[in-house]
């Protein structure tokens, strides 16, 4: 079921606040069940075939943190964990992976398996897998209810596309929350935001990018439409995943959960390091936890720091899918931050901002080419395109710029943090002005109405659209 669906809409999420509301807080078992139902039944509508898949995760990871959390011996404690982990990865790796292992090894005879991917397994793989660590490593405490375990790691808003939350951001929550009718009405506009972020730009990014990477290979994709194609794609990406978050984030504030961030606008970023700060924080971080730093982060040596991240990078564009475009994507990454790290990091803190930025960006559009394209050959004949190497009629990509300016202007300023920056400047106001006051407090829900109308009348009349990563 997409959030952005009328289905969703329309029908789920009032019968969910209706039920969950009609019972007062202090019945949080009662909420808690209301949402763990909805939950499941969310997930079985994208494969009601899967349930049994999440439902033996949530199994795995709830006697692995009851063994990591009673085992009165540390080897004992250990064995519940690796088992748990292994568990995990196993399930992981044979729904998502062995198709695309398979097929690689084809020419050994090995018969190539087709195994439909479950939607959202790499995120409540990796969340659930955080439970059991952190209380292995203390960080949580032990949940002796399943169903507080059930519902951490099915809990609907963010289950099939992140953010990916650790559970002692939400520990206390789970057990005892609430939320004033000031939460609900942030919750509700940031939710949505995310959904007009999502249908008025995201989409129609989309519909630039697919038309144009479906010409790779063809000579009609001339250098400036691949770079129409590219940065239409980087818009799409950013604004699709990121109003997931949104809409997550602001459903869990309507329900007393408070995630954290997962995107602090990274086109902005003036390194490729700082990027990744910023974007994907949740995945960025479970990595640097659970990976880099169990391996030794950079307290071992430079040759051990430099290992380190090529395994970060390279574990981080499998997760992303089972193709090597995503592999290759991946080690991309760790080859430009190795570089940036230990060549040009003095470099980048001497220049002005503004080459930081422009290099970042360059570094980030050509990684986005390698993401979207259905094979390495088809990125590398795109991104040979870009530097020359397509056609030579310029037509199209003129009609494009000319077409979807508005749009696009509307995608940039919406990568940039001028609705921070516009807040700012009115708090500063605030206690000297009741226009800012005004436009502070009343401001952002009467956009978001316009921007529900305007974004419900374009789900009326389009087409399926569902979330970039929701394949992952």
């Amino acid at each position: 079921m997409l959030f952005s669906s009328s289905t969703f809409l329309l029908f789920f999420l009032p019968a969910l606040f209706i039920l969950y509301y009609v019972f007062p807080k202090k019945l949080i078992y009662v909420r808690n069940l209301i949402l763990l139902s909805f939950s499941i039944v969310f997930y079985a509508f994208g494969g009601v075939r899967f349930l049994f898949l999440l439902l033996a995760s949530i199994l795995v990871n709830y006697l692995g943190g009851l063994g990591c959390g009673l085992a009165p011996k540390k080897s004992v404690k250990k064995l519940f964990l690796v088992l748990a982990v292994a568990v995990n990865l196993g399930l992981l790796a044979y729904f998502k992976y062995a198709g695309f292992f398979t097929e690689t090894l084809a020419f050994t005879g090995i018969p190539i398996l087709k195994v439909t991917l479950p939607i959202g397994i790499s995120f409540f793989t990796f969340q659930g897998m955080s439970y059991v660590i952190d209380v292995y490593r203390g960080d949580a405490g032990m949940q002796p209810d399943p169903l507080k375990v059930a519902l951490y790691v099915s809990l609907f808003p963010q289950l099939v596309a992140g953010p990916i939350v650790r559970y002692s951001t939400v520990e206390k929550e789970i057990s005892a929350r609430s939320a004033t009718i000031a939460d609900v009405s942030r919750g509700l506009t940031r939710f949505i935001l995310g959904f007009g972020k999502k249908m008025l730009l995201a989409n129609t990014m989309g519909a630039v990018a697919d038309r144009v990477f479906g010409l790779t290979g063809s000579e009609l994709l001339s250098t400036p439409l691949a770079w129409v194609g590219a940065i239409a794609y980087t818009l799409q990406i950013y604004l699709d995943f990121s109003a997931y978050s949104d809409m997550a984030i602001g459903m869990g504030r309507m329900l007393g959960f408070h995630f954290l961030e997962n995107f602090d606008y990274p086109y902005t970023a003036s390194s490729v390091t700082d990027f990744w700060r910023r974007w994907h924080i949740s995945l960025s971080t479970w990595f640097r936890d659970y990976v880099y730093i169990p391996l030794g982060g950079n307290r071992r040596g430079t040759g051990r720091q430099i290992f380190n991240l090529a395994v970060v990078w390279a574990l981080t564009g499998l997760w992303h899918g089972a193709n090597w475009t995503f592999i290759v994507w991946g080690v991309y990454f760790g080859v430009i931050l190795i570089i940036e790290k230990f060549v040009l990091g003095g470099l980048l803190k001497k220049i002005p901002a503004f080459f930081g930025h422009l290099f970042t960006l360059f570094v980030v559009v050509i990684s986005w080419v390698i993401f979207r394209s259905d094979s390495i050959s088809d990125a590398i004949r795109y991104i040979g395109a870009m530097f020359g190497a397509g056609g030579r009629d310029v037509r199209e990509s003129v009609y494009y710029l000319i077409e979807y300016l508005p749009e696009f202007i509307l995608c940039i300023v919406a990568c940039l943090p001028v609705k921070r920056k516009i807040e700012v400047l009115l708090e500063k106001r605030v206690d000297k002005s009741g226009l800012a006051r005004a436009a502070l407090e009343i401001g952002p829900k009467v956009f978001a109405f316009l921007v529900f109308v305007l974004s419900y009348l374009k789900l009326a009349t389009g087409s399926f659209n569902p979330f970039i990563y929701f394949q992952f």
